[in-house]
């Protein structure tokens, strides 16, 4: 039988077996005769039990992952850390973070065996993460990043931070660990205890943020934040040059990076050297944030080292996909910050590419598209882009942006489906490929893909 929480005690319940009773009926059934689905098995189950997420997890111990930008990859190489150390970890790979969808993730588990511990490391959006922690404690809740995101959405990065801190407050005994380059982690005091993460990599000097920068304001006199050393957007070492608002300590930081490419990146962390297999700053502090859980778990940096090296390519991460003679680089953009970060990645290409963008403004994309007028989009014009398209619900929008960005209307191509924009890959006149395209835009070129038999699975 199930549980369920009736003033903070959990009471066997019929309901809670019967809602795990139907999620698991329905979880079998969309496997059975459909190509499945992440979500709806939970849905149901905490449509009928509105706690039963309390009874599937009480015999885990649990580290989520949640901020916006890096979930996904923080997760994964997580995941293939923790599974260095213990036999049978759940997660939810397909990147169904709603409560819904930690409610189905916890309705299949992996089978364990007596005395083996039950250990879960759950990516979790951070506007749902108060629906999660009301029924799961975490030992361990990663705060990666606050940037401006889904605006429809979230609103401005203090409302979504407040979101965060919010859903931490219902488990008091979580440690955050969070990322300290983050000035927004370090302005204002929480319930849970903290520690950070960062990067000391270069000797101090002085600059600032790009004037383009969110979240570069003292919280405690509204100076400007000036930094020792800035690594993207507004992280870095930042203090205020007005009062004494600081970084603080970090108790796990990046000592070096070695070599960036747009395949890998070499670095070192605590002194000890890493790599990973895909490209980008901003990577490197999704490995630090793994890292540091693996830590904080008892890992030896042996044990992470081995976890890095066989965690794989995740959708829309620096995806490398085979069509015939050509090789598609598929990235997830969905916010300015995130944008620019896939663009900067574009310097480390040597050889001519073409380009291709695709936005959307569905939901799950988030329904104003403002965002794009933000991004670097001038900094392309730097490449050897040999051809441009675009495709999506809003091509038109970006279109106009490419072009008031510096990029020739005439060498542009738009196309109504993503189908036509990936039979038009065979004739584009360079072997790489580069496409950036918002979450339900990867999705369905992941599905048209599939059915061509050019990758093996699709996301649900």
């Amino acid at each position: 039988m199930s549980k369920r929480i009736f003033e903070g005690e959990i009471h066997l319940s019929i309901r809670g077996a019967l809602a795990i009773s139907v999620g698991k009926g329905t979880q079998w059934a969309l496997r059975k005769f459909t190509n499945g689905g992440s979500s709806l098995p939970g849905k149901l189950a905490a449509k009928i039990d509105p706690a039963v997420l309390a009874q599937l997890s009480k015999d885990y111990e649990v580290a989520i992952i949640t901020g916006t930008n890096g979930k996904t990859l923080t997760t994964s190489l997580t995941y293939h850390v923790l599974q260095q150390k213990f036999d049978r970890v759940l997660t939810n790979p397909t990147g169904a973070n709603m409560a819904q969808g930690i409610i189905s993730t916890f309705l299949d588990p992996q089978p364990t065996k007596a005395g083996q511990k039950k250990m879960a490391i759950l990516e979790v959006d951070e506007a749902s993460l108060i629906h999660v922690t009301k029924y799961i404690k975490p030992k361990i809740i990663v705060n990666t990043n606050v940037f401006r995101d889904q605006m429809d959405r979230f609103g401005e990065i203090y409302t979504i931070y407040q979101k965060m801190v919010d859903g931490a407050a219902l488990a008091p005994n979580a440690t955050i660990l969070a990322n300290g380059d983050s000035p927004i982690f370090n302005s204002k005091d929480i319930v849970n205890p903290q520690i950070y993460f960062g990067f000391n990599h270069q000797e101090d000097g002085e600059t600032m943020a790009h004037y383009n920068t969110d979240g570069v304001l003292c919280p405690n006199c509204q100076n400007i934040l000036h930094y020792k050393f800035n690594t993207y957007a507004n992280l870095g070492k930042y203090y205020c040059p007005n009062c004494e608002f600081k970084r603080p300590e970090l108790k796990y930081a990046v000592t070096a990076v070695d070599h960036l490419d747009y395949q890998s990146s070499t670095f070192e962390i605590d002194g000890h050297p890493f790599k990973i297999n895909v490209a980008g700053l901003y990577n490197i502090y999704n490995a630090l944030a793994a890292y540091s859980v693996g830590r904080e778990f008892g890992l030896s940096v042996e044990e992470i080292q081995k976890g890095f090296s066989s965690a794989e390519q995740k959708f829309g991460r620096q995806e490398t996909i085979k069509i015939g003679s050509k090789t598609i680089i598929l990235n997830l953009i969905k916010n300015p910050v995130g944008l620019n970060q896939i663009i900067d990645l574009l310097d480390y290409e040597t050889d001519p590419f073409s380009l291709s963008v695709v936005l959307n403004d569905r939901p799950a994309d988030g329904t104003d598209v403002s965002w794009i007028w933000d991004g670097d989009f001038e900094k392309l014009t730097t490449h050897h882009i040999e051809s441009v398209s675009v495709s999506g619900i809003r091509r038109e929008e970006m279109q106009l942006r490419l072009k008031v960005a510096g990029l020739s209307e005439e060498e542009m191509t738009s196309y109504d489906t993503v189908g036509s924009l990936i039979d038009s890959f065979q004739n584009q006149p360079t072997e790489k490929i580069y496409v950036m395209a918002t979450y339900t835009a990867v999705l369905n070129l992941r599905k048209e893909l599939a059915e061509r038999g050019y990758i093996k699975e699709r996301m649900k």
